[in-house]
């Protein structure tokens, strides 16, 4: 048995040249021992969009988000619908005291908040709600298509 520390934050020339195999084992055992769906979203099944009004994707996207959001709402948390309307959703999920900005050593996407988007076959079935800061991600709600529980798709955002 030999053991590797890989350096994973910046990666690493090891870390890229052993990645695929990496994600193959994690998959694996998730499947086996998690009893994870071969089909579980993956990474190129995630979009994270900028929250927005002025941002394309966040506007395309949000009737579907606030549908979402009030089907989880009613179903998980037996909220009724005046409880999570789209003037509710906005409030509770889209405003935010933070602001975008995008410094030249912070990440690609820049700070503030964020919809991270679980997409399946050109829906989305989940929803993680993020701030993304300098020295930290803080994950400030998630919800999620009830009829896709089985995929554990809040586990998976928080290990992602």
């Amino acid at each position: 048995l030999k053991v590797r520390v890989v350096r994973s934050s910046p990666p690493s020339s090891q870390f890229k040249a052993t990645f695929q195999e990496s994600y193959q084992v994690y998959k694996r055992y998730q499947m086996v021992i998690h009893k994870d769906p071969p089909d579980k979203p993956t990474i190129n099944q995630v979009r994270l969009v900028p929250v927005s009004f002025e941002d394309p994707q966040f506007k395309s996207s949000f009737n579907q988000s606030a549908t979402l959001f009030a089907k989880y709402q009613m179903s998980v948390h037996k909220d009724t619908p005046s409880d999570c309307g789209e003037n509710e959703f906005t409030r509770f999920l889209c405003d935010s005291p933070l602001e975008a900005e995008h410094g030249p050593n912070g990440p690609e996407c820049g700070y503030g908040s964020f919809h991270q988007q679980y997409w399946l076959d050109g829906k989305i079935i989940a929803v993680g709600v993020i701030d993304i800061l300098p020295y930290c991600v803080s994950s400030v709600y998630l919800y999620y298509d009830p009829d896709f529980s089985f995929l554990s798709l809040g586990v998976y955002s928080a290990l992602r």
